[in-house]
C-alpha cells in the first residue's frame, strides 16, 4: 500500500459509507497518523494530519488521493494541462512523480497537522 497513513486499510469502506448514507457525513473531516517518510521534512511520522474531504483543490495543496485501489498522500502541483502528485523527501529519489489525468483521485485536503503532546507544533494549511 502507498499511503503513509495509519488506518488507510480502512479508508475505502469509510469513505463509500460516508458517501452512501452511511455513519457520517462526506463532508466532516477526519484524522490519519502519518506514517513514514515520503512527506518529510513538512510531515513527519507520528504526527497527526486533518483531512476535509470538500476542501478547496489549488495548486501546492497537501492531499489524500486514491490511486488504483490505494491511498496516497502527496503534494498537489499543476504540470502543463492536468496534476501531478508528489512526495517531499528529497532523500526519496525512488518515489516518482504521479500524473493525474484529472482531480477525480483527490478525496480531501490535509487542512491541519497535529504533533501529539506539542500543542505550539501544530500548523493549519488553509
Amino acid at each position: 500500500m502507498s499511503c503513509s497513513c495509519q488506518s488507510a486499510a480502512a479508508l475505502p469502506e469509510a469513505v463509500d459509507e460516508a458517501d452512501g448514507g452511511g455513519a457520517c457525513s462526506g463532508a466532516e473531516s477526519f484524522a490519519l497518523r502519518v506514517l513514514g517518510d515520503e512527506m518529510a521534512p513538512e510531515f513527519k511520522a507520528g504526527e497527526i494530519i486533518i483531512i476535509e474531504p470538500d476542501g478547496a483543490l489549488k495548486d501546492g495543496s497537501f492531499v489524500l488521493a486514491q490511486l488504483g485501489g490505494e491511498w496516497i498522500f502527496r503534494q498537489l502541483r499543476r504540470r502543463g494541462d492536468g496534476w501531478a502528485l508528489l512526495a517531499l523527501n528529497p532523500a526519496r529519489a525512488d518515489l516518482a512523480e504521479l500524473p493525474l489525468p484529472d482531480l477525480a483521485a483527490v478525496r480531501g485536503v490535509i487542512i491541519q497537522k497535529a504533533v501529539p503532546g506539542r500543542r505550539r507544533l501544530s500548523k493549519f494549511y488553509i
